[in-house]
């Protein structure tokens, strides 16, 4: 499904070159559950936009599905962040006046799905991402910070993408609540679906099956868990 060869990032500022990423390349296969991991500063964010299709690696190849995307128009990229891959954030990104039930389905409406049928796929996202129906028409403000995270991912899942990215998921939860969605990231992987996780914390990486660890934009070790 990925294939990285050689990825490098760039970033310039006058005759001032910084590489955060040098030369990454891996693999990930349908259906892995794999986390990548390194300090603050190490170049998992950039990886992290390049995976997602947010940004453009300055040389090397990205592999999705086999297609070269490294080379993609922004539009281009726009479309396959909208049909293959599902992202969670740290901050939940939540519409305060929306309530659960339209904030999942909100891609739906970007997407062009009628009204009755977007919200028919939404419930059934909410349910996948492990929170309970009762709380189809509470606001998000009203939600706890773990049911937020859960209503977030069941708004990453409601385009089915083959792909579900979590950067720091947990972050901004106390540890028994980020266990409950990491539960929910486990869950969802056995039902098959492809789940990248990015994390500065090795007892969040070792939720997941495989951990790619990487610093100073290199990788330094690729281990199944």
């Amino acid at each position: 499904m990925i294939e990285l060869k050689s990825i490098t990032k760039i970033y310039s500022n006058g005759d001032i070159s910084t590489y955060a990423l040098k030369g990454i390349s891996f693999r990930i296969k349908d259906g892995e559950y794999v986390a990548i991991m390194g300090p603050s500063g190490s170049g998992k964010s950039t990886l992290m936009h390049i995976l997602g299709c947010l940004d453009t690696p300055t040389s090397g190849q990205y592999f999705l599905d086999g297609k070269d995307v490294s080379s993609f128009s922004e539009e281009e990229l726009a479309d396959i962040r909208k049909e293959k891959i599902g992202f969670v954030f740290q901050a939940f990104n939540l519409l305060p006046r929306a309530t659960v039930i339209r904030n999942v389905a909100l891609p739906l409406t970007y997407a062009g799905v009628p009204k009755e049928k977007r919200f028919t796929i939404a419930e059934k996202a909410v349910v996948s991402a492990g929170l309970d129906e009762d709380h189809l028409h509470y606001y998000s403000n009203q939600l706890s910070g773990g049911q937020m995270q859960r209503v977030a991912i069941a708004r990453a899942l409601v385009n089915n993408p083959s792909i579900l990215l979590a950067d720091e998921p947990t972050g901004n939860l106390d540890t028994k609540t980020g266990e409950i969605v990491l539960d929910t990231f486990k869950r969802l992987n056995n039902e098959g679906r492809t789940i990248v996780l990015i994390t500065h914390e090795p007892d969040v990486a070792m939720h997941a099956k495989r951990i790619i660890h990487i610093k100073d934009g290199g990788i330094i070790s690729d281990e199944s868990n």
